[in-house]
């Protein structure tokens, strides 16, 4: 099989489109997955906190940086869910594997994380 690439958009129609798709991707994702909205409430409460705290900008980019990247392994953990399902919804091993490994990446965000906002609380005690 050989891919066409003679109808792909090129330019700033191709970033657009790309805009365009991964706010829809936004929206899906705000609508249907719990997990998503209470990280969403997270970075809402993460930007106020960042505000607030009188801590280096270093320490407010991580901060927010963290809880970014929780975000982004839920995404990859849905799309990985979203692919699996397509392909069928029977138990299979390899599907629960690919399954777990996609819930693995978010717990290993939350993690880093909860390490990132720890070490950085810890460091403005004083």
């Amino acid at each position: 099989m050989q891919f066409d690439s003679t109808n792909k958009p090129i330019g700033i129609k191709r970033i657009l489109l790309a805009f365009k798709n991964s706010q829809r991707a936004f929206t899906w994702l705000a609508k249907h997955e719990s997990a998503f909205k209470q990280e969403l409430i997270l970075l809402v409460l993460a930007i106020a906190v960042v505000f607030v705290w009188q801590i280096s900008l270093y320490e407010k980019i991580m901060l927010l940086v963290s809880v970014l990247f929780v975000m982004f392994a839920e995404v990859v953990n849905t799309a990985i869910e979203a692919a699996i399902d397509r392909i069928g919804l029977e138990i299979h091993p390899l599907s629960g594997l690919a399954k777990d490994l996609g819930s693995a990446a978010v717990l290993i965000a939350l993690t880093i994380c909860v390490l990132v906002w720890g070490g950085v609380f810890i460091n403005n005690l004083s």
